[in-house]
């Protein structure tokens, strides 16, 4: 570029004058305190006026996605005060619907609660509405607890975990553990109440706890 075309340039620029900054810093003004105040503050969303998800029955999306009873049942494995005894047993949608039907109708006459590891679809509505469909009007807890699965090393489902009265959790890398000799595990397609007495044959320390369960069953 040339001295000639840098001169028209400069030329073809507009002048600013201290009277152009003036008259616009008093037309683009910012508001003042009081203008602000009178501005109305936009009222927050109602939440319960959003579309809900048709179904049967309420879900409770919180206490599902919390790990706890679905039902209001507090979670023993999650407790640091004494517990028992206290029988769970590990699920999974994946198991065929009459072997997971009976398991609930047992867990709701025993008073066992059913642990999920993790979501269906990694979509909790859908696990909820899954639970739903499972349980019916049946009163059982149900829990999704990815870390009881570790904290008793569940491999397969079913598996039946009975932990002995007045057992006390610890903290550990999965949350709360109980000690080896403080429950009882078996494992395999099997009823709750043939896991019972399967503990009460190689485990008889626990012949007691398996006793009350098997009597809960039976109305007793």
């Amino acid at each position: 570029m040339t001295e000639a075309d840098i001169a028209r340039a400069t030329r073809s620029q507009p002048t600013i004058i201290d009277k152009d900054i003036e008259a616009a810093r008093r037309k683009h003004r910012m508001p003042s305190d009081d203008e602000l105040a009178r501005v109305p503050v936009p009222a927050a969303p109602r939440i319960d006026a959003l579309p809900q998800p048709q179904s049967q029955g309420k879900i409770d999306l919180g206490a599902i996605a919390g790990g706890f009873d679905a039902m209001g049942a507090p979670d023993p494995a999650n407790s640091g005060m004494a517990v028992g005894p206290t029988l769970l047993v590990f699920v999974s949608f994946s198991m065929p619907d009459p072997a997971l039907e009976r398991l609930v109708d047992q867990a709701a006459r025993s008073g066992a609660t059913l642990l999920l590891r993790g979501l269906v679809d990694d979509s909790l509505q859908k696990t909820v509405a899954r639970v739903q469909r499972v349980i019916g009007q049946r009163k059982v807890g149900f829990q999704i607890d990815p870390q009881a699965f570790d904290r008793f090393t569940i491999t397969a489902t079913p598996s039946f975990v009975l932990i002995k009265d007045r057992s006390v959790p610890t903290p550990c890398a999965a949350g709360t553990c109980f000690a080896a000799d403080s429950y009882a595990l078996a494992a395999g397609d099997v009823s709750i109440d043939y896991a019972l007495r399967f503990i009460q044959k190689t485990a008889p320390k626990f012949s007691r706890e398996a006793q009350a369960f098997l009597a809960k069953m039976k109305g007793g």
